[in-house]
């Protein structure tokens, strides 16, 4: 299968690539400077240099691959307007391409932060109440999947908490802990749906290579671990026992946006 993919050197998306180079797959993958596509060149991935906010420099690539994989996210505050860029972009060059009889599949990664409290357990099904940061990928998850049919296959992964190599929030858990204090945001009590890094991009290329697969996918572990008891997981496997501090969700927040201020 010939796919063109975002993100490819992100953490979520570096994973993905490596599961479909694994596969077999023919793989494009965008990316944002020379160097980085050197570095994906050498396992036989195509690259092509652009930014998710400049369409001109990746449509065409785009439409000529039988499914896009869309896992690249724009880290400052256009990331909203970029990623919405992006998916018209994007869901544009698959509509091109099913104009001409031929096959198209989109794949959008969201994430399980759009459920919000789900107060227990929760299904692709389940009603949304996201939190302020990431209320956006709602309308941007309902454009992916009613933009489907007429040739046009469309899915959205929503991943859990990714670990996995040392990258991600557990990873950044990881370093808090080396480094002597861990921050926890909340009481703890709270639980991450997780998934491994690997198991994730497995999902990935099952649902690239499923002609019937559409709709949402939840992407976690059905584990049932709370906060504290990952962050005391981690405490216990460091050289010297890390100072553990919960933080109000109220002071995480003015914190949060005090670090954002010009």
């Amino acid at each position: 299968m010939r796919i063109f993919l975002t993100g490819a050197t992100g953490y979520v998306g570096s994973a993905v690539l490596d599961a479909l180079v694994r596969a077999g797959h023919d793989v494009t993958a965008l990316v944002r400077d020379p160097q980085k596509g050197e570095r994906i060149a050498h396992r036989g991935v195509q690259a092509v240099v652009g930014e998710l906010s400049n369409s001109a420099s990746y449509a065409a690539s785009a439409e000529a691959y039988d499914t896009i994989i869309h896992a690249a996210i724009e880290p400052s505050k256009r990331g909203p307007n970029v990623d919405r860029q992006a998916i018209d972009t994007l869901l544009a060059a698959a509509a091109r391409r099913t104009a001409e009889g031929k096959s198209a599949s989109f794949i959008y990664t969201s994430g399980l932060w759009v459920l919000g409290d789900t107060d227990g357990q929760a299904t692709e099904d389940s009603a949304l109440r996201p939190p302020t940061h990431v209320a956006w990928r709602v309308e941007h998850e309902r454009i992916v999947l009613e933009s489907g049919g007429t040739g046009l296959r469309t899915a959205v992964v929503r991943p859990g908490i990714v670990y996995g190599g040392s990258r991600g929030i557990v990873g950044d858990l990881l370093r808090d802990a080396l480094n002597g204090l861990v921050r926890v945001v909340g009481d703890g009590r709270n639980h991450w749906p997780c998934v491994y890094d690997r198991d994730l991009a497995d999902l990935y290329v099952k649902v690239a290579s499923q002609p019937d697969a559409s709709g949402i996918f939840h992407a976690n572990d059905e584990a049932d671990e709370c906060v504290d008891d990952i962050v005391d997981a981690i405490a216990r496997h460091a050289k010297m026992t890390p100072d553990v501090r919960h933080v109000p969700i109220a002071e995480a927040r003015t914190s949060s946006a005090r670090t954002r201020m010009p």
